[in-house]
């Protein structure tokens, strides 16, 4: 019974965190809209039928019952038509296009006499700022939820003090992981290496990180080291010969490097020992890296969104394994931290930080998602906006009259059509999640 309420518990911290992101983000829209007056009449966090609404001065800030995202309605994001007529106007929302009733309430917001308070009549920088804005907030917001985790709760790192060693050498081809008689010893097992032992020079080269001393072992493959190691207060020299294993090269994601459909190797020098984990608190200088880090990898994820999609469905209606470093939906970040919050094998700090890591990664992904140019994401809106200040400029630069402002109008079947991709990727993801979850195992 405590796992269970320790499991909803985690998914309800996600899910609040979400809520929360989501609403600073529209806030992110919202403050420079009213800062330059534009006319806004909803903020809504979530779509479809309202839960609770209350209206102050000329908006309506509430609650929603479908959680997938959010919205504000501001007048005039269309141009008229034709000159004289009314200005249409839409939602900055997530699924925009998809929510009419938000649309037909923002077309009630334009006042006769008010047109200069449309969006459409705001100069470029202006534009850009409020669709900017919701972005900008949830980059902030992962900068500051990486500053928690690294410099205040510090993260898990590999140490030089070996934490277990292994018996033999099994084929990687094999699926057994117990060591059979005739399997050959593994170079640290025959070296006398143990468990607790800490490396202090490896071939003759003073260890100072775990990452140095995997290399180390991976360029001397049979090659005879000795091994400078601390045991129970005591330097000790042992002599090792790292044994040729080949292993599948991974690029700077982590993702395992294909050609012709065959997983590329290389021969690497493997002695099967594996290090202890230590909780180390980071400089601030460390923040905007793994933050920058996390961006990357999101932006990379993205670039290869259709064959990860492609992997996710071949995987939720197959036996195969899911990629676990592969897109999931909310579902899955939500279970995620259900067994975060349940398991009992690591310290209720650590849950915690783990529980901070979800939600900052989860707003660097709102932050790279909702900048791709295609409405009815910001990123679209963002397009819409340059597109006209260069043909207003090009129209300028060869003398013609002023076209006025682009009518993204003629973009709704866009808008409608990439609406509906990311209903089916999100259907689809959500299916997989349910299915052929991925566990999040932590050191």
């Amino acid at each position: 019974m405590e796992a269970v309420l320790l499991f909803t518990a985690g998914v309800l911290v996600i899910v609040v965190g979400l809520a929360v992101s989501i609403g600073l983000h529209e806030v992110g829209h919202l403050l420079p809209a009213k800062l330059f007056k534009v006319r806004v009449a909803q903020y809504m966090i979530g779509f479809g039928p309202t839960i609770f609404s209350k209206r102050v001065g000329e908006t309506e800030y509430g609650f929603k019952w479908i959680p997938l995202g959010g919205y504000i309605s501001m007048s005039g994001m269309y141009p008229p038509a034709k000159p004289g007529g009314k200005a249409r106007t839409a939602s900055t929302g997530f699924f925009d296009a998809v929510v009419q009733d938000a649309r037909t309430v923002n077309a009630e917001t334009i006042v006769e006499g008010e047109e200069t308070r449309t969006f459409y009549n705001l100069p470029f920088l202006k534009k850009v700022t409020i669709m900017l804005g919701g972005p900008l907030m949830n980059l902030v917001l992962a900068v500051l939820l990486y500053g928690v985790l690294l410099c205040g709760f510090g993260t898990a790192q590999p140490s030089t003090t070996v934490a277990s060693v292994s018996e033999c050498v099994v084929s990687a081809a094999e699926e057994r992981t117990e060591c059979a008689a005739d399997d050959p010893l593994a170079p640290a097992a025959e070296a006398g290496i143990q468990p607790g032992d800490e490396i202090v020079s490896f071939g003759g080269t003073a260890v100072t990180d775990w990452t140095q001393m995997q290399g180390l072992i991976r360029d001397r493959a049979d090659t005879e080291s000795d091994v400078v190691i601390v045991r129970d207060g005591e330097e000790l020299t042992l002599t090792v010969t790292p044994m040729e294993s080949e292993r599948p090269v991974t690029d700077r994601f982590g993702q395992i490097v294909e050609e012709n459909g065959a997983i590329v190797t290389i021969p690497v020098g493997f002695v099967g020992i594996s290090p202890q984990y230590e909780t180390v608190q980071q400089p601030v200088s460390a923040v905007l890296p793994a933050v920058g880090e996390n961006v990357e990898r999101v932006v990379h994820m993205v670039l290869h969104l259709p064959e990860r999609l492609w992997d996710v469905g071949v995987a939720a209606f197959s036996s195969e394994e899911r990629d676990p470093n592969g897109p999931v939906s909310v579902v899955g970040v939500g279970r995620m931290a259900g067994e975060i919050a349940a398991t009992d094998q690591i310290p209720v700090v650590e849950r915690v930080a783990s529980m901070v890591g979800l939600l900052a990664s989860l707003n660097v992904a709102l932050f790279v998602f909702n900048l791709i140019p295609l409405m009815p994401l910001d990123g679209g809106h963002i397009l819409g906006a340059v597109v006209d200040v260069f043909r207003r400029g090009f129209a300028k630069l060869f003398r013609r009259d002023d076209p006025g402002p682009i009518d993204t109008a003629k973009w709704v079947p866009v808008t409608m059509a990439v609406s509906v991709v990311l209903l089916i990727m999100g259907a689809l993801l959500i299916y997989a999640d349910i299915v052929k979850p991925i566990s999040l195992w932590l050191p």
